[in-house]
């Protein structure tokens, strides 16, 4: 039996059991599991970003497990089975994969998402290009997820020069509502479209602004805990500490 097959079949049988003998396990709904999958999926973007392959294996098989889990409660209800699921998703990808299981010709990346985009509106009955995007996703993630499919249909800058441009012409009405005391709509919209234009430019360089921002705030807790222990060592608090002293300690960490 071919090891892959054997494996699954092993946590197949487990979810029974533990359905069958666990409290708890035979407590959750699909309801109830909803957040701990939201949990699960940041912890493994953490360690994707750490590269820490280790932690990605054990990460993903917590994923596995609560897919098994929710096709588990299903069954249960007689609303769909495991196999509904795999045999779906391998559905999915037949349709949309026509230059692998039909006889369209790609090149590129970028044809074969040109594409999906054509499928998912022609043959999967999508009524926007955008209908696919989940309302629930944080925003950063959505503004790349919105812009990259818009581009799948064409409606996209010509370059990253003249999308660079809208970036600076939105950071110029930015600074100008700042400077004329604009309201806190018209701040909070302006800084929007500043950010959307942002995320928008992200592609063109080939950078998910997401994982960019992550990178980010994962570098400053780094550099500004660095601060905290070496104050520490001096005896003083951050709180007691000047501007000046801080930054001395910044510009230290960032040698480190």
């Amino acid at each position: 039996m071919d090891k892959r097959l054997e494996a699954f079949q092993r946590l197949l049988d487990i979810m029974d059991d533990l359905r069958k003998g666990c409290p708890w396990d035979k407590k959750q709904t699909i309801e109830s599991l909803r957040h701990l999958t939201i949990e699960e999926t940041y912890e493994l973007s953490e360690a994707i970003l750490a590269s820490d392959y280790q932690d990605v294996k054990k990460e993903l098989g917590d994923l596995i497990m609560h897919i098994v889990f929710y096709a588990r409660i299903a069954d249960e209800r007689g609303l769909f089975d495991i196999s509904d699921v795999i045999n779906s998703i391998c559905d999915k990808l037949i349709v949309r994969h026509p230059h692998i299981y039909g006889d369209v010709k790609v090149e590129t990346a970028e044809q074969v998402l040109e594409n999906w985009e054509k499928i998912k509106i022609k043959k999967e009955g999508n009524k926007s290009v955008l209908g696919g995007v989940p309302a629930g996703l944080p925003p950063l993630l959505k503004a790349y997820r919105m812009t990259d499919k818009a581009s799948g249909v064409g409606f996209d800058w010509p370059n990253k020069e003249e999308c660079w441009k809208k970036v600076l012409e939105e950071m110029d009405e930015l600074q100008e509502e700042v400077k004329n005391g604009g309201s806190k709509e018209r701040l909070d919209e302006e800084f929007g479209d500043l950010m959307f234009a942002l995320v928008n430019y992200s592609r063109f360089i080939k950078v998910n602004a997401d994982d960019s921002l992550e990178h980010a705030n994962l570098k400053f807790k780094k550099r500004f805990m660095y601060i905290e222990e070496r104050a520490n060592e001096m005896g003083k608090s951050v709180a007691d500490m000047s501007l000046d002293e801080m930054e001395e300690l910044w510009q230290e960490a960032k040698r480190v």
